[in-house]
């Protein structure tokens, strides 16, 4: 006797006082023995009810057995039946008949309590019906993924039991190392060196083409060329059919989100997974179409990756063409973001490693770099949107390794070649097209906004921590930073600056109300908290002329509007760097500074910028006021008396922030005097800007609206500093 009838007669030997007995009136054997249509389909035949009963018996011979392993189960494990059910299931005899025991396999295994995974008449049909999965032109994806998916909850629930499925030997564990090697290999070969850029693609090629001559990856290549588990949930990741994909996934996050670094350390180095994973992620960002609208791009507000299965297609609102492809391409970065922020440590340091060298500096770094100003653009937008993706530490490292490098001395003006990406990127940000200046922008306002100590270290704290931008001697003006206040008498102030001075009197305005009330040096020798938050405060409010405010005209739109945003910011810059261990107050100048103050490329780029915001594109001065604030909102002390402190003493040849705004306010000052009803133009442009008006065309339009980005920035850093004081001053 054989299956169902052998499991009834052994089943009803000992139950046979508490249990039916159930009578097989037609055996899985006498099917083989008697049927003369070799044709006929499965589903035609008692197959499945024979299975089902199988399934059945074990079920409930296990509620009642308890602990000890029941005569049922020892009988189906002695006759290797599960090892005869695989056999069949590959000769597909009869017809469907592996879509048949793929079912039973997935219900034993997830029906079935106790561990059975490490049976050696268990673990030997589920390795050999997985490597039946997968296969070309598969019309059993459902049952494939059902299958897979139960055997990865089961790993899931046993951890013990990953090397019996994953089949991992020495030799597998070269093929592994060797595909690892092989990636970091084309990865560094289409990344630049600091020497030497690469060679940029062809303006004319399209986005799918560079991409495969320089990720390595093969969207064609056959499924089979690496065989188990991960490979075919790859390949099956790739299905038409979105049940079948998210199983698949599902079935894999199970795999790598196992806690214990041991089965971490085997997924990362015993099998392909992290080279597969990066390949696939590539795959998916060539397709992105190189014609796309960058402004489409700024407008996705992306997905998680669950959510490409409870929608169709990107809501409206983000289609456009190529939305498609930039919604699978997101949808599967966030799926990686998710795999290493989930992974053991090492395994999640693995994966994002090979994201790096494949699609970090295999893909992007070639377009970033190369000389076509629409290339530059697309791929900068992309990047900016997947920065705003990546929630993973890991991968968050490698993004910021890859974009700015990891050095951490000061800069010298020299330091063009250290990181050459690093420097171009910040170069773009002053670039001679504003579309890829304000895209860049942006890119850098993403990054200042991840929980990465190092992102703002690189691009501006390490040129800040000597506090040389002071002059030699000097304190700090601000009490609450804990650093005594002796400014010199003889130190040049911005009350006796000869530019900050003669500008009105070159202007003709000089009969007017002065526009800063600076305290005294008495003063300053001991301020009252108080005293300093109003200095301070009005010493950016005060910065635009009276005749060139036009805020105040119109309702709702004074400084204390910012406030609220303000404080908001502060809470989120407060939570994001708490554990940053960042000084509480500012250092004292060295007496004799061994080189002259830089701001470093980032900051002077950004000071150039705003020094030009006169003669600058709206949008673009949005953008540039946008970064700035970000990070003068950060509470850091070297950063906030940099950026928000009026009084510094500057070193010879240093600019601040503040600085920088006053001789802005010199030159508007020489300008507006040659336009006439200078303020009712002001206001009209506002108006138009708020949407109150309709566009018309009006003279000196860009001079302008940078007026009005001019004061109502000159707000937005009052509100900053108001809110950055202790709560008991405010």
């Amino acid at each position: 006797m054989f299956y169902s009838e052998g499991f009834s007669i052994y089943r009803n030997s000992v139950f046979n006082d508490r249990v039916e007995s159930i009578t097989c009136n037609f055996t899985i054997t006498n099917y083989y023995i008697e049927t003369t249509d070799e044709s006929r389909p499965v589903k035609q035949t008692d197959i499945p009810w024979r299975l089902r009963q199988m399934l059945d018996i074990l079920v409930y011979e296990e509620t009642q057995q308890g602990e000890e392993t029941g005569p049922c189960m020892e009988y189906l494990l002695q006759h290797k039946i599960l090892e005869t059910l695989c056999t069949l299931g590959k000769a597909q005899y009869p017809p469907g008949m592996s879509q048949q025991v793929m079912l039973f396999f997935s219900k034993v295994l997830s029906q079935i309590q106790k561990p059975v995974l490490h049976l050696i008449n268990v673990y030997r049909p589920v390795q050999k019906l997985i490597h039946l999965c997968g296969l070309p032109d598969s019309m059993t994806e459902t049952e494939e993924s059902q299958f897979l998916f139960a055997v990865c909850t089961r790993v899931k629930k046993d951890p013990y039991v990953l090397n019996y499925i994953l089949e991992i030997t020495k030799d597998s564990q070269k093929r592994c190392s060797s595909a690892s090697d092989e990636a970091v290999e084309e990865g560094c070969s289409g990344a630049s060196s600091p020497e030497r850029a690469p060679s940029p693609p062809s303006p004319s090629s399209s986005t799918a083409s560079s991409c495969s001559a320089r990720s390595g990856a093969h969207p064609s290549s056959s499924p089979q060329t690496a065989s188990g588990i991960i490979p075919v949930l790859m390949h099956l990741g790739k299905s038409q059919k979105s049940r079948v994909v998210l199983r698949s996934m599902e079935s894999l996050l199970l795999l790598v989100s196992l806690p214990q670094e041991d089965t971490g350390h085997l997924l990362a180095e015993g099998t392909p997974l992290c080279h597969l994973l990066a390949q696939r992620l590539t795959e998916l960002y060539c397709l992105i179409p190189s014609s796309l609208d960058p402004a489409d791009i700024h407008s996705y507000s992306g997905a998680q990756w669950r959510d490409q299965f409870t929608q169709d297609s990107p809501e409206e609102s983000q289609s456009f063409p190529g939305s498609e492809n930039v919604h699978s391409f997101f949808c599967f970065l966030d799926y990686c973001s998710e795999l290493t922020k989930e992974a053991p440590r090492v395994l999640g340091v693995k994966i994002a490693r090979a994201i790096h060298l494949q699609w970090l500096e295999g893909v992007i770094q070639p377009h970033l770099l190369q000389m076509s100003e629409v290339g530059i653009l697309v791929h900068t937008a992309l990047l900016s949107c997947s920065v705003r993706h990546i929630r993973s530490p890991a991968l968050l490292e490698e993004l910021v390794q890859f974009l700015l490098g990891s050095d951490t001395h000061c800069e010298q003006p020299q330091d063009t070649h250290t990181h050459i990406l690093r420097y171009r990127l910040i170069e773009h940000c002053n670039h001679i097209s504003d579309e890829i200046s304000i895209t860049t922008l942006r890119l850098f306002e993403e990054l200042l906004q991840k929980p990465s100590k190092s992102i703002l270290t690189n691009l501006v704290l390490r040129n800040l921590e000597k506090c040389s931008y002071r002059l030699p001697g000097s304190g700090v003006t601000d009490e609450r930073h804990g650093v005594e206040s002796d400014v010199l008498e003889e130190t040049e102030e911005l009350e006796e600056d000869p530019f900050f001075t003669d500008m009105y009197e070159d202007s003709g305005l000089g009969g007017q109300e002065p526009l800063l009330t600076l305290p005294s040096v008495r003063e300053r020798h001991n301020p009252s908290a108080h005293t300093q938050v109003a200095d301070i405060v009005n010493s950016f409010l005060c910065l635009v002329p009276q005749e060139a405010k036009t805020s105040h005209l119109v309702q709702g739109a004074g400084y204390d509007t910012y406030v609220h945003d303000a404080h908001k910011l502060l809470k989120e810059c407060i939570a994001l760097s708490r554990d940053w261990n960042w000084p509480d107050s500012a250092k004292t100048t060295e007496t004799n500074p061994a080189t002259d103050f830089y701001e470093g490329h980032f900051l002077q780029i950004l000071f150039d910028r705003i020094a030009r915001i006169l003669e600058q594109p709206y949008e673009l001065n949005l953008q540039v006021t946008s970064v700035l604030s970000k990070l003068a909102v950060f509470p850091h002390a070297h950063l906030h008396e940099y950026l928000l402190d009026p009084y510094i003493s500057l070193s010879p040849g240093a600019r601040s922030l503040f600085s920088t705004l006053v001789r802005v306010i010199g030159d508007l000052m020489q300008r507006i005097q040659h336009i006439q009803n200078v303020t009712d133009k002001l206001m009209m442009i506002r108006r138009q800007l708020m949407g109150l008006e309709e566009e018309t065309m009006v003279d000196h339009v860009t001079l302008l609206k940078g007026v009005i980005v001019l004061e109502e920035f000159c707000k937005e850093l009052a509100a900053i500093a108001f809110v950055k004081l202790p709560i008991e001053e405010q």
